[in-house]
C-alpha cells in the first residue's frame, strides 16, 4: 500500500504534490515505521484502491482566520460568519511574540493554529490582556509538564467596563481555561505539526521578538518571500477525510 502524504519535518523541506489518484495528497519522501496519527484509511470511489489520506484541511501558510471581535465579544471566520462567544479546540501550534502586524503598530501578540471541527486548520490572533491571560494559563501547565497541545483550551470573551471622563466603554477580553482532551486527538494535532509548517504568512514579517513558540514552522523558502501561485492549486492540499 502506498501512502501519499507530504513529510515536512524541517523548515527546509518542500511541499509537493501527487495528484495521480482521485484524491489528492502529499507523498511522504522518506520511509513510514507507523502512520501518522492524522492519517485514516479511505477507499477511492473510482478505483477501490485504499488511500491514507489526512484528517487535516490546511493550505500552508493561509490557515483558516478566526478573529476575535474585542469590541462584541464575539469570535468569527474572516469578520464574516459568526462562531459565538467561545472557542474550544486542541492547538498544534501557538507562538507568543512582539510585532508590528496587520498595520496596527508593534504590539504583544498571541497566534495559536487548531484543527476545527471539520478539519480545517485555522489561525486566531489576541493582544493585550488577552495575552496576559494566556500566560496565566501556559504557566501551571509548564510546571505540571504539559503544554497548550496536550490539553483542550476554552477560549471565552469576558465583558469588561472601563470609566473615563464620565463615559462608561464595553470592552471584552479572552479568558483561558483548559480541560482534559482525548489522547489519540492529541496524538493526530502532534504529528500534523511536526510533518507541515504551521505559520500564517500574513503575520510573518521576519522581525517578531519571540517569547514563547511551540510547533511554529516557517519554511525556508518563504522567509522572504511569497509562495509561488501554483502552491495554492487544490491538487497540492492534502484530502480531508
Amino acid at each position: 500500500m502506498s501512502t501519499k502524504v507530504k513529510a515536512q519535518r524541517t523548515a527546509t523541506t518542500e511541499a509537493g504534490a501527487a495528484s495521480t489518484t482521485a484524491a489528492p495528497a502529499f507523498t511522504l519522501s522518506g520511509p513510514i515505521t507507523a502512520m501518522p496519527a492524522y492519517l485514516t484509511e479511505k477507499a477511492d470511489e473510482a478505483t477501490g484502491e485504499v488511500l491514507q489520506v489526512s484528517r487535516f484541511r490546511y493550505l500552508p501558510g493561509h490557515p483558516r482566520q478566526i478573529r476575535f471581535d474585542a469590541k462584541a465579544g464575539q469570535f468569527n471566520i474572516g469578520g464574516t460568519t459568526p462562531l459565538g462567544n467561545s472557542l474550544r479546540f486542541i492547538p498544534l501550534a501557538w507562538r507568543i511574540f512582539q510585532d508590528d502586524i496587520l498595520n496596527m503598530g508593534r504590539k504583544l501578540w498571541a497566534e495559536l493554529f487548531f484543527a476545527d471541527d471539520k478539519g480545517a486548520v485555522c489561525a486566531v490572533l489576541f493582544h493585550g490582556y488577552s495575552v496576559e491571560n494566556l500566560y496565566r494559563l501556559i504557566e501551571p501547565l509548564f510546571y505540571d509538564d504539559l503544554t497548550l497541545a496536550d490539553v483542550a483550551v476554552k477560549v471565552t470573551a469576558e465583558k469588561k467596563q472601563t470609566t473615563k471622563e464620565g463615559k462608561t466603554a464595553t470592552y471584552y477580553i479572552a479568558q483561558f481555561s483548559y480541560e482534559a482532551a482525548d489522547p489519540a486527538e492529541v496524538a493526530a494535532r502532534r504529528d500534523f505539526a511536526r510533518d507541515f509548517p504551521i505559520w500564517r504568512a500574513e503575520t510573518y514579517t521576519g522581525a517578531a521578538d519571540m517569547r514563547i513558540q511551540h510547533g511554529y514552522t516557517v519554511p525556508a523558502e518563504e522567509e522572504h518571500h511569497e509562495p509561488e501561485p501554483a502552491a495554492a492549486e487544490p491538487g497540492a492540499l492534502p484530502e480531508a477525510a
